[in-house]
Formats: structure tokens, sequence, C-alpha cells
């Protein structure tokens, strides 16, 4: 298996800097994002992949090319890599959400496992989807450090699979201290050590994922 993973949240579009919810939708970066895609590039250049890999959303794929040519990789796509799908929320304002369908709203916030915008996603199977996933990436490559380009907020969903990091707010793009996060794959990794304890019934906590835990054992 892979020994380590290094993280780069897609750069940013204008629909983030604005606040809207990008979802699925296909935005291409801002000027502000380009320039994130080029520090990640020059910040993994320091110490090449030996694969890429990057989601199909159109930011992911014009920041994997950024990244690709810096460090001489060409950048693979993964269909089921696609951002968390926000139904009919997607372009909208999360102020917008919270004055027209308050309820839902409220329901979102307090529990985002156990409710879709309209039209959707479910946060279980987006991390379902992901999860699958990264354990076929994983296996294919017997050693090494291998880079992952995913939007906002698939980026927290393979933290929080991979490294037990809390989601937070999924609807807010908080600033990054560094381009690109390094997630070792050697250790032993258990939903024990998850920021988020695992489904035990009670409202607000996410279902137990343990394909990955058994990869890593």
């Amino acid at each position: 298996m892979a020994d380590s993973l290094a993280l780069i949240r897609s750069g940013a579009t204008d629909y983030d800097l604005q606040g809207r919810i990008r979802g699925s939708l296909d935005i291409p970066l801002c000027g502000e994002g380009i320039a994130e895609a080029g520090r990640a590039a020059a910040a993994l250049a320091a110490a090449p992949p030996v694969a890429l890999y990057t989601s199909t959303a159109a930011c992911a794929i014009e920041t994997s090319r950024i990244i690709g040519r810096a460090v001489g990789l060409r950048p693979r796509r993964i269909a089921n890599l696609g951002n968390l799908d926000q139904g009919l929320w997607q372009g909208l304002l999360v102020d917008e959400i919270r004055r027209k369908q308050p309820r839902l709203y409220r329901q979102w916030q307090d529990n985002p496992w156990c409710v879709s915008p309209p039209e959707g996603e479910l946060l279980e199977a987006a991390c379902g989807r992901v999860e699958n996933t990264l354990e076929k990436i994983l296996r294919s490559h017997p050693a090494g450090r291998i880079a992952l380009v995913v939007p906002a907020p698939l980026d927290r969903i393979v933290l929080w699979l991979l490294a037990g990091v809390s989601m937070g707010d999924l609807w807010t793009r908080e600033p990054q201290p560094s381009p690109l996060v390094d997630v070792p794959l050697t250790t032993q990794w258990s939903a024990a050590a998850r920021n988020e304890s695992p489904g035990n019934g009670r409202p607000g906590t996410p279902p137990r994922h343990g394909r990955l835990q058994k990869l890593r054992s």
C-alpha cells in the first residue's frame, strides 16, 4: 500500500469567494484559485509523488493540470470522486437557504448525516463512494507517496476517512495554513481515534466506515 497521501484542495472559484454552495457544479478557477494551485504545485514539486489523481470536478482538473506540469505527471481522473452533490442548493448563498428553507437548514446544521439538500446526496452515501474509491487507489500502489486533488468539501471527507479529522462546517471554505496535507498511511488507524465518534444511534453521530480501517491494519 502507498506510504502517504498528499491531499490537495482544488483552488478557489468565484463561487467560493462569494460564499455560494458549489457542490457538483463545474466552475473554473478564479485568479486566486490559480495562485493557490501554483503554491500547491511548488510544495509538491519539492518531493514529487509517484502518481497524481484528481476528482472530475472542473476546478480539481484545472488544479491538477497546474500541479502535473510542475511534478512531471499526468493527472488520472477518478469518476467516483465527484464533489458532494448539494442538489437544488447549488449556486445559492448560505444566507439564502437560511431564509428560504429555515427548517431544512437547521436540520442540515444539526445533523447532516440524516438529511440531504433537495435532490442532493446524503453525506453517508458520499462517504461510502469516496471510501471505496480511496481503497482501490491505495491498494494499487505498493509503496511511495501519491497525490490527490479534490474540491471542497470533499477534502474534508477524505481527511475524516483517513485521519479522523473532524469535517467541521461543510459549507465554509476555511483558509489553509499549507497548500497540501500529507496523510501517513502506514500506521494503524481505528474508528476510535476519530474526532467524531462512530454512529451509535444518537442524532448527529456519523455512521461507521470500516473498510479503510481494515486496509490499514
